[in-house]
C-alpha cells in the first residue's frame, strides 16, 4: 500500500465519521428550535420537555462532530501540505471565516441555550437556539463553498506554483456551492426527520410517553417527507448541473462509455474498465438524456470521448475515476430514496387511517431504518469526492501532486489506525449516550 492511498483513506474515512454526526445535527437543530417556538407561543409545557429531551441527543453529536471535525484541519498540513500550498491562500479563507462567525456564533449561544433554561427570559433563550441553528447552517455554507472551489475553481489566479485569491465574490457565489448546498443541507434535515420518528417509534412501541412522541412523530414525518421531496429535487438539479461542469463524473456515474445522443440510462451492469465496456448490462433507451437535459434527444457526452478530450488539453495520463465505485454509489442513493419515499408513504396511510401505533412492524421498521439515510450521504460524497478524480483541485492539481513529500508513509499508517480506534471508541461513546438518554425517557 502506498503512501498516497494511505492518506486518501485517511482523510475519507475521517471525514466519512465527521459527516455522519454533522448532517443530524444540522437538521436537528432546526426541529429543537421550532418546538421551542411552540412551547413560546402556546405556553404548552409538552413542547418545552421535548425540546430540552432531542436537545440531549443533539448535543451528544454536536460534541463528536465537533471533535471529529477538528482533526481534519491537522491533515491538511500534515498530509496534505503541497496542496495546502498551492490552494491554502483561496481555501482557508471560507475555513477561517466559518470558524470566525458561524463556529464562533454557534459555540456562544449553544452554551447559553443549555445552561439558560429557567435563567434567561423566555424569548431570549428561544433567540439562541435559533442563532444556533442559523449558525450551524451558515457554517455548512463556507465549507461546502471551500469544497466547491476543489471541485470548481473560481476567482483565483496562478501565481508561479500556487494560486492567490483574485476575486472574493468569484469564491462565494461559484455556482458549484448554489448546487452542492440546498442538496448537502436537505439531506441533514432529511436524516434529522428519520430519526425523530425513529426514536419517537421506540416510544410508541412500548407505550411510554405516547402523548409526547406521537408530536414528535408527526414533526419527524412531516420533516421527513418535505425533506426527502426536495433532496430527490435537488438532486437531480444538481446531477444536471455535473453534467457540464464535471460531465466525466456523470458519465462514470451512469457507466456510460460512448457518447450518444440518445443516452440510455442502465439500470445494473458488470462494469470492465480495462476494456472501456461493460460486459452485461440492462438499460432503459433514451431515458439518461431525458434526465441529464429533460429531453430525450440530450447529448450525453461518454467516458472515451472526455478521456480524448482531457488527454489533449492536459497532457497523457488517466483521468477515468473508479466508474464501479461511482455507479454502484449512485444506485445506492437512488434506490434508498426510493425505499424512504415508499415508508413514508406508507406511514402516512397508517397514521391517516390511526393505524400506527397498532402496527409493531410498521414501527420496527422505521426504527431499523435509520441507518439508510446515513448510507446515502456515504454515497453521495463518495460520488462528490471520488468523482472527481484524479484532481485534488479541478483541472489544476492532481491528488498525487497534493500529498505532502516529508512525511514517511509509515506516519500515514501509525495516525490512520491511531484515528480509527479512537474514532470507533468517540462513535461507541456516542451510541452509548444516546441510548442511555432515550431508554431514560424525557423526564430523566
Amino acid at each position: 500500500m502506498d503512501k498516497l492511498l494511505l492518506a486518501r483513506l485517511q482523510f475519507s474515512t475521517t471525514l466519512t465519521y465527521h459527516f455522519w454526526f454533522l448532517s443530524l445535527t444540522l437538521g436537528l437543530v432546526l426541529l429543537i428550535a421550532l418546538l421551542e417556538t411552540m412551547y413560546v407561543r402556546s405556553g404548552n409545557n409538552n413542547y418545552k420537555v421535548l425540546a430540552k429531551f432531542w436537545g440531549k441527543l443533539f448535543l451528544i453529536n454536536y460534541a463528536v462532530g465537533i471533535l471529529t471535525g477538528i482533526i481534519q484541519e491537522f491533515e491538511f498540513g500534515m498530509n496534505w501540505s503541497e496542496y495546502s500550498r498551492f490552494v491554502g491562500d483561496i481555501f482557508g479563507v471560507p475555513l477561517a471565516i466559518e470558524t470566525l462567525t458561524a463556529f464562533f456564533v454557534e459555540s456562544t449561544f449553544i452554551g447559553l441555550w443549555v445552561y439558560g433554561w429557567d435563567q434567561l427570559p423566555k424569548r431570549l433563550h428561544l433567540a439562541a437556539i435559533w442563532l444556533v441553528a442559523v449558525a450551524a447552517n451558515i457554517s455548512a455554507f463556507w465549507i461546502l463553498t471551500a469544497n466547491a472551489f476543489m471541485q470548481h475553481p473560481a476567482g483565483y489566479i496562478l501565481a508561479g506554483e500556487r494560486l492567490e485569491l483574485l476575486d472574493f465574490i468569484a469564491v462565494i457565489t461559484n455556482p458549484y456551492v448554489f448546487y452542492q448546498y440546498p442538496h448537502t443541507v436537505l439531506a441533514g434535515v432529511m436524516t434529522a426527520g428519520f430519526f425523530m420518528m425513529a426514536v419517537s417509534s421506540y416510544y410508541l412501541l412500548h407505550k411510554r410517553y405516547t402523548g409526547l412522541f406521537r408530536i414528535s412523530f408527526k414533526m419527524g414525518f412531516l420533516c421527513a417527507a418535505i425533506a426527502t421531496a426536495l433532496v430527490i429535487g435537488t438532486g437531480h438539479v444538481y446531477t444536471q448541473y455535473l453534467g457540464k461542469a464535471q460531465p466525466m463524473k456523470l458519465a462514470a456515474m451512469e457507466a456510460l462509455w460512448e457518447t450518444s445522443d440518445q443516452a440510455p440510462f442502465t439500470v445494473v451492469a458488470l462494469i470492465d474498465k480495462p476494456n472501456s465496456r461493460n460486459s452485461f448490462e440492462i438499460s432503459v433507451p433514451g431515458l439518461l438524456s431525458i434526465m441529464a437535459g429533460n429531453h430525450a434527444a440530450t447529448q450525453v457526452q461518454g467516458i472515451k470521448d472526455l478521456q480524448a478530450g482531457f488527454t489533449a488539453a492536459y497532457g497523457p495520463g488517466e483521468y477515468i475515476p473508479p466508474v464501479a465505485l461511482l455507479f454502484w454509489s449512485f444506485r445506492i442513493m437512488l434506490v434508498i430514496s426510493m425505499y424512504l419515499v415508499v415508508l413514508l408513504l406508507v406511514v402516512y396511510w397508517y397514521w391517516r387511517t390511526q393505524r400506527l401505533e397498532a402496527s409493531p412492524f410498521l414501527l420496527r421498521t422505521i426504527m431499523w431504518s435509520i441507518p439508510l439515510p446515513y448510507i446515502a450521504h456515504t454515497a453521495g460524497w463518495i460520488i462528490t469526492e471520488v468523482g472527481r478524480q484524479p484532481w485534488i483541485v479541478y483541472t489544476l492539481l492532481r491528488t498525487e501532486q497534493g500529498i505532502s513529500k516529508v512525511v514517511p508513509l509509515v506516519n500515514i499508517g501509525i495516525s490512520l489506525t491511531g484515528y480509527t480506534v479512537i474514532y470507533l471508541i468517540m462513535t461507541a461513546a456516542a451510541l452509548y449516550f444516546m441510548r442511555k438518554v432515550i431508554i431514560a425517557g424525557p423526564e430523566a
